[in-house]
């Protein structure tokens, strides 16, 4: 069985694991965050268990470009960009937190660097031997948008986390209502921003590979502003009724 086999087995897979998923979430959170709770075996800091997520994403994508140089710079824009996300993510986001030491438990952090391993091999390798994009891909309407598009959800997610940084001082573990920005419409406009992001990299690279990574963000974070929107509101007897889950004015 050649590697391109393989590949698009695991991509179909990985659609039908995405759905799934999405139904799965509708009736159970994932307990990080503030839907911690026990019964998910060994925990670690969370500060740790988001280097251990983030870093294959980062990392695997990076190898593929090792293993297997493109012959065009084309790629290499495409890989800067999706690095923009997952070295903020894994690095700087995490060493920036003001609860590093707020608990996760490890299978999830385990599933999550799984999951960012397979992402990473599947996007590295397209863009690196399955996709072809010459010079022209740079100036193609696509890329223009898509990279328009994945920008304006990494800003949105920036704006959304540094909001949710302010509202505690160091060691504080507590949670409030966040105001201000996309927060006075959604209560998670950082699910929001990943959304938006990844959906952008689907359109400027034109993959099955993006394609597949937009719909798992959107299967894995909209059942969970759905339930961090229910879980404000039954915390919050102020919280405040116009807002929705993840759309403004929509959802």
């Amino acid at each position: 069985m050649t590697e391109r086999a393989v590949y698009d087995a695991i991509i179909y897979a990985w659609f039908a694991i995405a759905a799934v998923t999405v139904v799965s979430l509708l009736f159970l959170s994932a307990p990080y965050g503030r839907h911690t709770r026990a019964g998910w075996g060994p925990t670690i800091a969370n500060r740790t268990g988001w280097i251990v997520m983030e870093v294959p994403a980062a990392l695997a994508i990076a190898a593929c470009f090792v293993v297997h140089p493109p012959a065009t710079p084309v790629p290499y824009v495409m890989l800067a960009l999706w690095e923009l996300h997952y070295v903020n993510r894994a690095f700087v986001f995490p060493l920036r937190m003001t609860s590093p030491n707020k608990q996760m438990p490890l299978a999830i952090a385990a599933m999550g660097a799984l999951f960012n391993l397979v992402n990473g091999y599947l996007n590295g390798r397209w863009l690196t031997v399955f996709g072809r994009y010459d010079a022209d891909w740079l100036r193609d309407p696509r890329f223009l948008a898509g990279t328009a598009i994945m920008l304006a959800g990494y800003a949105i997610n920036l704006r959304a986390d540094a909001t949710l940084r302010a509202l505690r001082t160091p060691g504080d573990i507590g949670y409030k209502i966040p105001t201000g920005g996309l927060y006075r419409y959604v209560s998670c406009p950082n699910y929001l921003g990943e959304i938006v992001e990844w959906t952008g990299w689907a359109i400027l690279t034109w993959s099955i590979a993006g394609a597949s990574f937009a719909v798992w963000t959107a299967a894995n974070l909209a059942p969970r502003a759905w339930s961090n929107h229910v879980w404000y509101r039954t915390t919050f007897a102020d919280y405040p009724r116009e807002r929705r889950a993840l759309i403004p004015f929509v959802l």
